[in-house]
């Protein structure tokens, strides 16, 4: 199938798109899988935010990340009360089910011109990482983008150097479209950012193969994978 279509003057030109435009602004409301819910992040998520990262007693989770590691809880709320009251990125506390908050992520670069949305600032407790509950939650995300906002197109940006991040994104599905060099200066070093993206007619499928992922007959008793993501 061609991916472009020919102009009266013989020139390649984009095929036409479906729907109409803006799409709509995502709507900050609550998303509950079976493992996990995603809470709009607020300044009473901050103690417990800041708990879930002491799990973390290296410090290497925060290597990649714009920030520094938190030093104490007020610096913890400062910082949860700017995500709060930030519309773009659209932050959202991860949550188990009795409610304890495990770590963050959101959406932004939100574009509902040309219905494209970014999901980033992903920052995980080691209770939460390489669990069922984070792949559930970012199924939930781009659940969200694609069949509630019917987006275009879902963005993952990383640290190039980053190789957890990158084997998360192509696990998910995400296509790796290429590296942008000196993109960031962050923390005084040099940052080249790699671009990864899923596209709406390739959701489809990803959606099934998350799904049959997430299906608890896909664990056995003791919570193990029986296949995994990749391999589905």
């Amino acid at each position: 199938m061609t991916d472009h279509r020919t102009n009266e003057h013989g020139q390649p030109i984009g095929l036409l798109v479906d729907g109409s435009f803006p799409r709509p602004f995502p709507s900050q409301a609550p998303m509950q899988g079976h493992r996990i819910s995603l809470e709009p992040t607020r300044s009473e998520h901050a103690a417990a935010l800041y708990d879930a990262f002491l799990k973390d007693e290296s410090g290497r989770n925060w290597t990649y990340l714009l920030r520094e590691p938190l030093r104490d809880l007020s610096e913890a709320q400062a910082w949860i009360d700017e995500c709060a009251a930030s519309t773009d990125p659209q932050f959202y506390t991860l949550c188990t089910p009795d409610g304890t908050p495990l770590g963050i992520a959101s959406h932004l670069r939100i574009d509902p011109k040309n219905g494209v949305i970014e999901v980033g600032h992903i920052h995980f407790s080691p209770l939460l990482q390489r669990s069922p509950a984070a792949t559930e939650a970012m199924y939930l995300m781009m659940k969200r983008a694609f069949d509630e906002l019917g987006y275009r197109r879902y963005e993952w940006k990383c640290d190039a150097l980053n190789g957890p991040s990158r084997r998360a994104a192509e696990r998910l599905g995400f296509t790796y479209e290429g590296t942008f060099r000196q993109a960031v200066v962050s923390k005084g070093r040099n940052r080249d950012t790699a671009w990864f993206s899923i596209v709406d007619s390739e959701w489809p499928k990803l959606k099934a193969r998350l799904e049959a992922w997430l299906d608890p007959s896909n664990f056995d008793a003791e919570g193990r994978q029986i296949a995994r993501l990749q391999d589905m």
